[in-house]
């Protein structure tokens, strides 16, 4: 399956946009194969390689060279919504390479949340069921790390809108959890949000297969006539409907909450969609054991419980992890300002039943102050980092109750991503907590 892949990049001229863990798996992939291939690579930080036959391209202009090759392989978090891009200079990257060359049939999986959840509870089904997959893309495992071989297994690819912006070629399964405002700093609004997403249906073929939110619709993101592929809407009263289903989105105990009821409803759609049986889907949804910084348990000290849920950075999300888990005395929220719209947000947090508002910059800090020019009876804690956070939640968490770090925010204005914020915040629950 690589030869038709290696044949395209060899005969054109090639730029790696960004070289983090995405554009080194490319780099070794051409390396392997085209040892003596002339390529480049730019990057906004300094790059440090021995190859005689790579140029670098680094520093405050990297992005000045794109329309000097005929590919540029862009990585996901590098936008090019600021550039003008030449007609005959294509744009993509490892997602649209692998569902063009991979000769497989893939499913993927995207939305603002859940996206992660959805992905491993599909592919932990496919395992049970003995089918040769993998858990690629978003997840953190790029996908060119699963070329060999492709062609004899069934991926599940968890897509983020950034992988899907530049991505020409549909998956044979797609499934749309949810779309809400993110990332809109990236897209210069809404819509070419919404568009970058709507690329996991907008290829798709006849025989493909497309899973959306009946919930919410996709008539207000896209004309449902365009689509050619087979639509299957999914609501959460399908649930009620089949016996099998109703059982199933109860049967783990770490899966609470409404939304983590719907992920296991899209992933046995997508399951049954491939005929994989019943008893297949039950086992590897009960096989689920949670996943890093999504509604985790990071244990109980001096009577509080703790959970990370830094993964959440929008607020639909931060309100879901509270109504699934209950009890929640303490909430830490706030991180990078990307233009949101909290307006709504600040009244859900007003009337809900959280004691103590516990703000981290930016975002948090502007909504502490808005929640108390409004009058909420809320304890506001204005905090200037994680640590004085962390302190707070001990100080004023009751007994008995749990303290949620569920930040509606993306982590960049302190953090390298929401992993760093999130292992930063367990850190200090464990070093605070034995004092």
């Amino acid at each position: 399956m690589f030869q038709p892949l290696i044949d395209y990049l060899r005969e054109r001229s090639v730029l790696i946009l960004g070289f983090g863990r995405e554009g080194r798996s490319t780099y070794r992939l051409i390396r392997e194969f085209l040892p003596e291939k002339e390529i480049s690579i730019a990057d906004k930080f300094p790059v440090t390689i021995e190859d005689k036959n790579v140029n670098l391209f680094c520093g405050d202009g990297y992005m000045s060279v794109i329309n000097d090759f005929e590919v540029v392989i862009k990585s996901p978090g590098i936008s090019v919504r600021d550039v003008e891009i030449k007609e005959n200079v294509t744009v993509t990257c490892q997602t649209d390479l692998f569902l063009r060359f991979a000769g497989c049939k893939c499913i993927g999986i995207t939305g603002t949340k859940g996206k992660t959840t959805t992905s491993t509870l599909t592919y932990l089904i496919l395992k049970a069921a003995g089918i040769n997959t993998a858990l690629i893309g978003n997840i953190g495992v790029p996908v060119f790390e699963s070329l060999g071989g492709a062609e004899k297994m069934i991926p599940v690819i968890e897509l983020s809108s950034h992988q899907l912006e530049f991505t020409r070629t549909s998956p044979h399964i797609g499934v749309l959890t949810n779309v809400y405002p993110e990332h809109l700093d990236h897209y210069n609004g809404f819509k070419g949000y919404v568009n970058a997403k709507l690329n996991i249906v907008k290829n798709q073929k006849e025989n493909d297969i497309f899973i959306y939110n009946a919930d919410q619709g996709i008539s207000e993101f896209i004309d449902e006539s365009e689509i050619k592929s087979k639509k299957i809407g999914i609501s959460a009263e399908d649930a009620e409907k089949d016996p099998f289903l109703k059982d199933l989105v109860s049967c783990n105990s770490r899966l609470l909450g409404r939304h983590n009821r719907f992920d296991i409803l899209l992933a046995a759609t997508a399951a049954r969609a491939l005929g994989i049986e019943d008893k297949f889907i039950r086992a590897g949804i009960e096989s689920f054991d949670g996943i890093p910084h999504r509604m985790e348990n990071v244990g109980t000290y001096k009577g509080i419980t703790f959970y990370n849920d830094s993964i959440a950075t929008i607020p639909e999300a931060v309100m879901c992890a509270v109504e699934a888990l209950g009890k929640v005395g303490s909430l830490i929220i706030g991180g990078n300002d990307r233009g949101l719209d909290y307006s709504d947000f600040i009244k859900d947090l007003s009337g809900c039943n959280v004691d103590n508002i516990i703000c981290l910059p930016e975002t948090g800090h502007a909504i502490g102050n808005s929640l108390k020019e409004m009058g909420s009876d809320k304890n506001i804690v204005i905090a200037k980092d994680m640590e004085e956070a962390v302190k707070a939640a001990y100080e004023f968490t009751e007994s008995g109750k749990i303290c949620l770090l569920s930040p509606a925010a993306s982590s960049y204005n302190r953090y390298k991503n929401f992993e760093e914020k999130g292992e930063h915040y367990k850190s200090l629950i464990k070093k605070l907590g034995e004092k």
